[in-house]
């Protein structure tokens, strides 16, 4: 239990999300983790799982329901990690709100050259579920479950170490009571 507590707070000790100015949700990318994570993560097999739940869950079709929303109130949003990372493109790609998950290409181009930019599709299945930042959105969502883990985990380490600490007390005092009783019903005094 030790070293699973040791091993998770040293794998998601870094830092998450990068506020962005005027915006009320974070930007996650995957290069903000452990390689440990990242390799974990990026594996095709172990994505296409993570792929398919989020799919299934209907993660960005919740952000449909904002279709009406203008630009000013979405970016004020508190959007999830994972909904921040997946469902939109990266902020720094510069596509030009439609709505939660329809973008488009300004005439003067992206902003960056980033592969999550050329990645991003308005297309409802694809979305940015190809992208780093979905990779990192859900790494986000995961660290902060580990976290919470870590902190229960440790609580309980302390706990197990205080209880053995007493019995060991207690196992001593109580031998050494026992054996001095024993000493003296021997007759010697």
């Amino acid at each position: 239990m030790a070293a699973f507590t040791v091993f998770a707070f040293v794998v998601t000790n870094k830092n998450i999300g990068q506020a962005i100015s005027g915006k009320g949700y974070r930007e996650y990318r995957l290069g903000d983790y452990s390689h440990w994570l990242q390799k974990r993560v990026g594996d095709r097999k172990n994505w296409r799982a993570i792929h398919g739940c989020l799919k299934e869950a209907k993660v960005c079709g919740r952000l449909e329901d904002d279709i009406g929303t203008k630009a000013s109130e979405f970016y004020r949003k508190n959007l999830s990690p994972i909904q921040s990372g997946c469902c939109k493109p990266p902020t720094y790609c510069g596509f030009t709100y439609v709505n939660a998950t329809y973008w488009l290409i300004p005439r003067s181009g992206l902003s960056s050259s980033n592969s999550d930019c050329k990645t991003w599709s308005n297309d409802q299945d694809k979305l940015c579920y190809g992208c780093n930042a979905c990779k990192g959105g859900v790494l986000a969502t995961l660290k902060n479950g580990w976290k919470k883990v870590v902190i229960l985990n440790a609580a309980l380490l302390a706990f197990v170490i205080v209880i053995y600490s007493v019995g060991c007390c207690a196992f001593r005092n109580n031998k050494s009571h026992s054996h001095h009783t024993h000493f003296y019903r021997g007759g010697y005094h």
